[in-house]
């Protein structure tokens, strides 16, 4: 008898696209899930990509990315966060960031390796991990304003540990580490013997002063691999392009496991990022005034409903707590979406340790917002003279 793989048997679609799928079959249904812009990506850009195509650059690549474009990424975090890494050997494009992730973890990862997670987390880690032969280990955060602190991690690491997973500003909660946080982090993680792992891809998405970059700290260089990507700053995310940065001795690595499994990046992707990191730079600063209105608006009208939440510093995705409500977060979500035809994303698809929270995604329109927080309101309404 055929078999698949058992791991591959027990993966679960995310709660992310079950809801997104589901809101889909009504005709007034009010997507609050995606975490994709809803902005068209810039027409420079855009163009860059047609015109690689007229012109018939649409073969391989080096398998690393052209190196116009790796000297363009390093450009870009050099001018923009401080730090420098070399183009030849310690930057490889990849499709999209979930890929370099993959590869990353299947360079470094062995069968029964742990991974620690601060959660609640972006659920596509924990998948990648287990594929891999990982073992996913959750630091809950939920306790201290969603943010991991050194203490915590350190109790976590053993001889089995291979990787910690960081990412911020962060999916699902919205919250980004200040300079002070990620340097009591690096300064504890710098005396383990563990890789670092930083998905950075929401950093250009941030609202409170400048984001800080695992990068940006010297002692974690010969470890530390950062994810990023231009899905979210530049609303590219169907470009399927994104990059790993890390150093040069692992590197020649995940070139080869990259290179064994996509060969590389769409070179027309590729001309197109050029065009997005040399000359569209201001374009993430656009978006996110829009966003920090949407936040706004839609974080004083969760909180005017009981619906208690912080204030997100990045990303476009807000937590609230339904704790109150008496409804656990997947019972809320679902009667939210057949009730009012609104769809969120139940907090425990980001791990346990996110349950009784739902995210909500404001990469949407204010015209969307308004009516899914006034039907949002409905509902509770609703619930509330039931519960009398």
């Amino acid at each position: 008898m055929l078999k698949m793989n058992t791991i591959a048997e027990k993966l679960e679609v995310p709660g992310i696209r079950v809801f997104a799928n589901r809101v889909a079959e009504y005709e007034d249904g009010v997507n609050l899930t995606i975490g994709q812009p809803d902005f068209p990506t810039p027409e420079n850009i855009k163009e860059a990509g047609m015109a690689a195509i007229r012109e018939n650059r649409t073969g391989y690549s080096h398998n690393a990315g052209l190196p116009q474009l790796r000297r363009s990424v390093s450009n870009f975090f050099m001018e923009t966060y401080g730090f420098k890494y070399a183009p030849e050997d310690e930057i490889i494009v990849t499709n999209g960031a979930s890929e370099a992730l993959d590869s990353v973890l299947r360079t470094i990862l062995e069968r029964g390796d742990e991974v620690i997670l601060p959660s609640p987390s972006y659920s596509g880690y924990e998948a990648l991990i287990r594929l891999n032969g990982g073992v996913p280990v959750h630091l809950d955060i939920s306790g201290t304003n969603f943010k991991p602190e050194a203490p915590e991690i350190k109790k976590l690491i053993t001889e089995r540990t291979k990787a910690i997973i960081f990412n911020h500003p962060s999916n699902p909660t919205g919250v980004s580490l200040s300079h002070e946080e990620t340097g009591e982090i690096t300064t504890m993680l710098a005396e383990e013997s563990i890789f670092v792992i930083s998905d950075e891809i929401y950093s250009e998405n941030t609202f409170a002063g400048k984001h800080v970059s695992f990068g940006a700290f010297d002692a974690l260089r010969d470890r530390l691999f950062i994810i990023h990507g231009l899905s979210k700053s530049h609303a590219m995310t169907g470009w399927r392009l994104g990059f790993v940065l890390g150093p040069a001795d692992f590197m020649k690595y995940v070139l080869r496991v990259h290179l064994n499994n996509s060969i590389c990046a769409s070179l027309p992707s590729q001309h197109a990022a050029i065009e997005a990191l040399d000359n569209t730079r201001s374009f993430p600063g656009e978006m996110n005034e829009r966003y920090i209105k949407r936040r706004d608006f839609i974080h004083k009208k969760l909180n005017d409903m009981g619906l208690e939440c912080e204030t997100p510093t990045g990303a476009f995705y807000i937590f609230p707590s339904v704790e109150r409500t008496g409804l656990d977060d997947l019972t809320f979500a679902e009667r939210l979406l057949s009730e009012e035809h609104v769809a969120v994303v139940p907090g425990s698809t980001f791990s346990k340790e996110g349950r009784n929270h739902i995210r909500i995604s404001y990469a949407s329109s204010m015209e969307n917002l308004e009516e899914g927080m006034r039907r949002m309101e409905h509902f509770l309404e609703k619930h509330r003279k039931s519960q009398v």
